[in-house]
């Protein structure tokens, strides 16, 4: 498998990191969800430590996506008479996906910053704060944390569904071209 994409399918980076930010995501919404109901304890406390150290890779590999992706010379082609609609909402929800997707762990750093909570990436690395302790900064980021995690929850759905729509009723290569080892159809 080739590292980059061509007009074809994507390559082997891009797969990579759609692949292990797509299983981080899923995971973190599923916990992020749990954690919360949590009594308060040293395990709350672990599973908030594990639940931002994850949260601080995905931003780190969206970021590094972007640059991939910019870096690309060529992508895959939208299949042949795919509606201007089909099109157009396939830009709009990767635009929105990317942007909860940097929001997402952005809006939990600041909020963890301005609750004058320390943040170590994994027991290993101190991260510096975004801002100083604020409640009210808290309780914004909070807000933004809270509500982008449903917003994500709504496009990965869309996604998802998307892809599959493609793969069992157009019977197209949109999702094969993105599987790992994927082959085209023709």
């Amino acid at each position: 498998m080739p590292l980059r994409s061509d007009t074809r399918r994507w390559g082997g980076i891009s797969k990579l990191l759609h692949w292990t930010v797509a299983f981080l995501v899923i995971a973190m919404l599923g916990v992020g969800l749990w954690m919360i109901e949590l009594p308060i304890s040293p395990d709350k406390v672990r599973v908030y430590a594990l639940h931002k150290s994850i949260g601080i890779t995905v931003l780190t590999l969206m970021l590094i996506r972007i640059v991939w992706r910019a870096s690309e010379k060529s992508r895959p082609q939208m299949p042949f008479g795919m509606p201007t609609w089909e099109r157009a909402a396939a830009w709009l929800s990767h635009l929105l996906l990317y942007l909860a997707l940097i929001v997402m762990p952005l809006s939990g750093w600041l909020f963890n910053s301005a609750a004058n909570f320390p943040l170590q990436w994994f027991g290993w690395l101190s991260l510096p704060p975004l801002s100083g302790p604020d409640p009210e900064l808290k309780t914004l980021a909070r807000a933004v944390h809270h509500w982008t995690a449903y917003a994500l929850i709504a496009l990965v759905s869309l996604h998802v569904l998307a892809a599959l729509k493609h793969h069992w009723l157009n019977r197209d290569d949109i999702l094969r071209r993105m599987l790992p080892g994927g082959r085209s159809r023709r």
